[in-house]
């Protein structure tokens, strides 16, 4: 069974979660998303765990952490969700928002508030939850572990929403969801919401940058626009930072003017 791990640890940090999964599960295939998440960054940590989870088979367990609020009255939690086709993907970690994109994006999904010590190790860290319970617990239910048993389902769980860009007159006003480490900006503005035409100028902050298909299809240096592989709009820089040039960061808003290519 493949079991997926995702922080903001860097490099350190990961291997004695992995040592703990493996005691539990020895067999499990652990795969690594990122240990790269900027630290603390919640919405970054969402984001890149809800454009990656997907593409994992059904069955897989994803233990994600990035958790400011560690030792804290935050609850852990483990999420089943489960997609249209039936594949059932599950989530551990801190209840803070992290997961509830990527369960969301499956379709349905319950909450589980862990509370079941004898899941944990012995001694709990405070500092350490990504170790001594989100490890363990994500051992136990990728060998088969139902569920329900780390606790009750709950409700009142803390969302993260990236909201929808939305069209005004003839503009289109979105957010800045994510910066990716080409300075590539990622908006909230999706394919299926508006549809964009190759070739179309789109009017940022006074500056006409087009609508194409690739990076590669402007010259180096050149901005444009283009839908990434996770289904947003993004603005870039071909061999560029485009969030440097365009002086943008994460959680700012943008206006987009659109002007047809014809």
């Amino acid at each position: 069974m493949v079991i997926t791990l995702l922080s903001d640890f860097g490099d350190v940090y990961p291997a004695s979660m992995k040592g703990v999964i493996l005691r539990i599960h020895p067999d499990a295939k652990l795969v690594d998303i990122s240990h790269s998440i900027p630290r603390h960054d919640i919405r970054a940590g969402a984001f890149i765990l809800m454009t990656s989870a997907r593409y994992f088979p059904s069955g897989t367990v994803h233990i994600a952490i990035v958790d400011p609020g560690v030792g804290t009255k935050r609850r852990a939690i483990a999420i089943m969700a489960r997609s249209s086709e039936g594949d059932i993907h599950y989530f551990i970690g801190p209840d803070n928002g992290l997961l509830i994109p990527a369960a969301k994006r499956f379709g349905e999904f319950e909450v589980y508030e862990i509370t079941n010590g004898a899941l944990f190790l012995k001694k709990v860290s405070s500092t350490f939850h990504g170790r001594d319970i989100f490890a363990p617990v994500g051992a136990h239910i990728s060998k088969g572990l139902d569920i329900a048993e780390v606790g009750s389902r709950i409700f009142d769980f803390v969302g993260l929403d990236f909201g929808k860009g939305k069209k005004n007159n003839n503009s289109i006003e979105g957010e800045i969801i994510f910066i990716d480490p080409f300075g590539n900006i990622v908006t909230n503005i999706s394919l299926g919401t508006f549809d964009f035409k190759n070739g179309d100028i789109l009017d940022i902050q006074g500056i006409e940058i087009p609508f194409l298909n690739s990076y590669g299809s402007c010259n180096e240096g050149d901005a444009l626009c283009l839908i990434g592989s996770h289904g947003f709009l993004e603005i870039a820089i071909n061999h560029g930072n485009a969030a440097a040039f365009l002086n943008k960061k994460q959680g700012d808003g943008i206006i987009l003017k659109i002007k047809s290519n014809e």
